[in-house]
């Protein structure tokens, strides 16, 4: 699925999610065992394959959707579901349109959210199952003690991901100061960086999916993750082989987009860096510019680490400056450049092999 996609069923499962008006009307549908086909949104769209039904014109109120639904037809709410437009509706899509659903309702469901830009749910009468569909895209509502279990699952995951990227950014940062960084290290801590950000995407549509049931694991979450994207963007701006702040975003997407295959390939990885894949990426080496380790000084602005690495070009450079020449620095200052000094000094007493 790709990102704009995904970001759709993102919006379509928080609109149902536990704790939404939405969502208490599907518990209720389910409950009675009566089914329904819901459409939302795209009007127009929708009105064009619509017969039949009547007006309703009143506010959605889960009770209200609860007894239409208890009526054959769809029913057909407004944008943001706000609005019950109408009710008892035969929707034809085209019959034309492809479709892996066997029951009728799931297939008109799916056949419509192909042929508009509508949001449609369906609620099986028998099952007592919900599926969204979006630009014939579909997805089945879990359980909420399966949906934790999986989070759960995922948050260990992530814990697990995190300690193994705080192991390899230690063993960056020592070679850093020995000056012996390899193409081949730098992609091992990229590799952790996107495993991090898998699993973390997975984790935050079970969130969304989770609702008010979700908030417990947002906040472990939230903690597993706190300033993986900084941390990730300035490790990118230390060896991308084009740093300049219009490429940069294009590198952090190229790296997004490789799949779980590809990640496991340094010279895709290297590939996405900008560099031409060689026989031993082990072997090449490559100049950190200072980003990563300049992040990591106390209150030290971002304009100001730009200016550091303009201003030096490389980290081996800014650790062979004294206090006087950070100094003269714009913007810097006699006790920013202590605090600088100070610093780098303190990464490097600490960073060992």
């Amino acid at each position: 699925m790709d990102v704009t996609r995904e970001d759709t069923m993102l919006e379509a499962l928080e609109s149902v999610a536990p704790g939404t008006a939405l969502r208490q009307a599907l518990d209720y549908v389910i409950a009675a065992r009566t089914g329904a086909l819901i459409v939302i949104g795209d009007e127009q769209g929708v009105d064009a394959i619509s017969n039949g039904g009547f007006e309703i014109g009143d506010a959605f109120t889960p009770q209200r959707l609860y007894e239409l639904a208890k009526m054959d037809g769809a029913i057909l709410l407004n944008v943001g579901a706000a609005r019950i437009r109408r009710a008892n509706v035969h929707l034809m899509p085209d019959p034309n349109l492809p479709t892996s659903e066997t029951g009728m309702r799931h297939r008109t469901a799916e056949r419509v959210s192909r042929q508009t830009d509508a949001l449609v749910i369906s609620v099986s009468q028998r099952r007592e199952v919900v599926s969204l569909y979006q630009h014939g895209v579909g997805l089945t509502l879990e359980a909420i003690d399966v949906l934790l279990a999986k989070a759960n699952q995922a948050l260990q995951t992530l814990q697990r991901y995190r300690a193994r990227l705080e192991e390899v950014s230690a063993h960056l940062t020592a070679l850093e100061f020995e000056g012996i960084v390899t193409i081949g290290e730098v992609i091992v801590v990229v590799q952790r960086f996107e495993m991090i950000r898998h699993v973390a995407r997975e984790v935050n549509r079970q969130i969304v999916e989770l609702g008010t049931e979700g908030r417990l694991v947002r906040l472990q979450a939230d903690e597993l993750t706190a300033g993986i994207e900084d941390e990730y963007l300035m490790l990118v701006k230390d060896y991308a082989a084009d740093p300049s702040s219009r490429k940069v975003p294009g590198t952090l997407a190229r790296l997004g987009s490789l799949g779980a295959d590809q990640l496991l390939d340094p010279s895709a990885i290297a590939a996405a860096l900008g560099y031409r894949a060689k026989v031993d990426l082990d072997e090449q080496q490559v100049a950190p510019r200072g980003y990563r380790l300049l992040h990591h000084v106390p209150q030290l602005p971002g304009t100001i680490i730009n200016r550091l690495v303009d201003r030096f070009g490389t980290l081996a450079a800014l650790l062979q400056a004294d206090e006087s020449e950070l100094d003269d620095v714009e913007g810097v200052g006699a006790r920013r450049a202590r605090a600088i000094s100070d610093g780098l000094r303190r990464t490097a007493e600490r960073a060992v092999f």
